[in-house]
């Protein structure tokens, strides 16, 4: 991961953590609003996960980059 890419990460991070504390100050905390949270952390940090940290560990293997 390049400067570049953590600094891009450490941004969305920071907005993911905005906009939760924005829903979580908005609503009261239920069932519904933590599977929001837990569902839009999902769909922001795994493609990043899927993109950066796992091709890394494969290419530690040996592995090709698909």
């Amino acid at each position: 991961m390049t400067n570049s890419d953590k600094f891009r990460f450490v941004c969305l991070t920071l907005l993911w953590v905005l906009l939760v504390c924005i829903v979580v100050s908005s609503n009261p905390l239920s069932l519904r609003v933590i599977f929001i949270i837990i569902a839009s952390g999902i769909v922001v940090f795994v493609p990043i996960y899927k993109k950066y940290l796992r091709n890394k560990n494969e290419n530690a293997h040996g592995r090709k980059n698909r």
